[in-house]
């Protein structure tokens, strides 16, 4: 996983990144893709009045960690399936 490149979408405006939120109590989950066009199409298909407000980023798997406890995220979600879809969530810490 950690040798792994993953992409992430980020807002253009205010650089928040996509998330999904399964408890009000916590703060998101960051969801994470294994290939850039996966992110695209979970875009098309779920956002696309929004899409051109959002950019599609790599982040190397290395990263990850320091970037959920930076931002203060409960964890990430592995999308396996954009068009479900179909989200592996993981806590950290």
């Amino acid at each position: 996983m950690l040798a792994q490149i993953y992409y992430i979408i980020r807002s253009k405006t205010d650089g928040k990144y996509l998330t999904a939120k399964i408890d009000e109590d916590k703060s998101g989950y960051l969801l994470l893709f294994k290939e850039d066009f996966d992110a695209l199409s979970y875009l098309n298909t779920h956002a696309a009045d929004l899409a051109n407000r959002l950019t599609v980023e790599s982040l190397p798997g290395t990263q990850i960690g320091s970037l959920l406890k930076r931002w203060g995220f409960a964890g990430m979600g592995i999308v396996n399936d954009p068009l479900l879809p179909n989200i592996e969530f993981f806590q950290y810490g």
